[in-house]
């Protein structure tokens, strides 16, 4: 699959190409552990997340609720955003001593039929905090902000979300 302004690039052993990913989204369970951290403090671990895979994004990272520090998380009043696949989400904003981190997290109350393993679970922006690891893999995050994928080294794109990727 090519479009204009990108060329895909050829996965290698143990690699996953992002255009190889489908559309609609798949969901997945993954047993890697996943952190994030701010401030020295872990504030989510897990290694019964979820991820979701969608055609041209890194994947995105879901984490059960019981594996996040719930008291550094404060929920943002009237701000939501809707996926097409998901539906409505709801924010996280992170509070900790007196560094506030806007819309850090998201999280789906009420997701669609398809994606209802994903409730309440929570999806950081890795570049909101000051790490995310995939095991011991420091995440790169996933330009524009907009989807929030986590970037490692198995994951090969071009990745929309940058400048000049929104036609694509």
């Amino acid at each position: 699959m090519t479009y204009k302004f990108m060329k895909k690039i050829i996965p290698k052993p143990g690699q996953e190409s992002v255009w190889d990913y489908p559309r609609p989204p798949k969901l997945e369970s993954t047993n890697k552990t996943l952190r994030v951290i701010c401030d020295d403090i872990i504030i989510a671990q897990t290694n019964r997340g979820m991820r979701i895979l969608e055609t041209s994004h890194p994947p995105t990272y879901y984490f059960p609720p019981e594996d996040v520090n719930l008291e550094y998380l404060e929920l943002v009043e009237n701000k939501t955003s809707f996926c097409e696949y998901k539906g409505a989400a709801s924010y996280y904003n992170l509070r900790v001593e007196d560094r506030v981190v806007q819309n850090v997290a998201w999280f789906y109350a009420n997701p669609s039929p398809k994606y209802q393993a994903l409730q309440n679970h929570l999806c950081f922006y890795a570049s909101k905090v000051d790490a995310c690891y995939v095991n011991d893999e420091l995440v790169q995050a996933q330009e524009g902000d907009f989807y929030g994928g986590w970037i490692t080294s198995q994951i090969v794109g071009p990745f929309k979300g940058g400048a000049n990727t929104w036609g694509w």
